[in-house]
């Protein structure tokens, strides 16, 4: 039988983090993030509020600008292309807001079309067929003329989820994909990240706090804390893992203030506050 684990080693780089520092002015936000995403993997970024997980994403996809530190993507340093270069690597990159970032004025159909209208120079009718096999992959076929206020949280996700794969990318961002659906939706945005991996062998990261989330569709995951990666690996090796940090996000264990907090809470109203679940 074949070494999967080392034939998924052994595949290319698709994203190459180094030493990556962000700052907001004078305070700095991530410090020293060194890591790796292999081509065609599933890489889960895990952290609680404030971590720097979501700032993190936010620099692999260029929206933030690093104050340290190099990334590179399908081999080319983030730091030093060219107005040019950017234009065609971002043809090779999709990503998937938290809130889906729809166009209210724009319907679903001219939504998932405007990257193939900023980005190629294909007819209207070609990428009105585009546009339909795009939702049709993510379960809306036939919304192309509906607007996003007509649509469910879950159907908003997954319309931002087909104008992300609309050229076709190599790498998907997403951020927080679950957050703010109900499980049964949420259990449905995992499988469609699922089928897509399977049928288009696209490399995808991930920032979620959602750990049922993570740990279905995961190949491997980091855990950012206070702008440091304290953890990375499978989940079954995130899960063995005998970090203090790992253990208390995934046991979901307070911080000691909150603690504090609850015990208080408890003294004032006489009822026993449950500390973990």
């Amino acid at each position: 039988m074949p070494d999967e684990t080392k034939s998924q080693d052994e595949r290319p780089l698709a994203i190459e983090v180094r030493n990556l520092r962000v700052a907001y002015g004078e305070r700095e936000i991530l410090h020293g993030i060194t890591f790796d995403v292999r081509a065609g993997e599933t890489m889960v970024i895990l952290g609680g509020s404030g971590s720097g997980k979501s700032t993190l994403l936010r620099t692999l996809a260029g929206l933030e600008q690093p104050s340290g530190g190099e990334v590179h993507m399908c081999g080319k340093n983030l730091q030093t292309l060219s107005p040019e270069g950017w234009h065609e690597l971002r043809t090779r990159m999709g990503i998937s807001f938290q809130s889906g970032a729809l166009f209210g004025s724009m319907s679903v159909g001219e939504n998932v079309a405007l990257p193939l209208r900023e980005h190629t120079k294909l007819d209207g009718s070609t990428i009105d067929i585009m546009v339909r096999l795009k939702l049709e992959e993510v379960g809306l076929s036939g919304y192309e003329n509906y607007y996003p206020a007509q649509l469910s949280g879950g159907m908003k996700k997954r319309a931002a989820v087909a104008r992300a794969m609309a050229m076709d990318p190599e790498i998907l961002f997403f951020d927080e994909p679950s957050a703010g659906l109900d499980p049964i939706i949420a259990a449905g945005i995992d499988e469609l990240l699922l089928k897509l991996k399977q049928a288009f062998k696209i490399t995808i990261v991930v920032v979620t706090h959602e750990l049922a989330s993570a740990f279905l569709i995961a190949d491997r995951m980091i855990l950012v804390d206070k702008g440091n990666i304290v953890a990375i690996g499978t989940p079954a090796e995130m899960k063995a893992s005998m970090h203090p940090r790992v253990r208390q996000f995934l046991d979901r264990i307070p911080e000691p203030e909150m603690e504090q907090e609850l015990d208080y809470l408890q003294l004032l109203t006489g009822q026993i506050v449950p500390l973990r679940q």
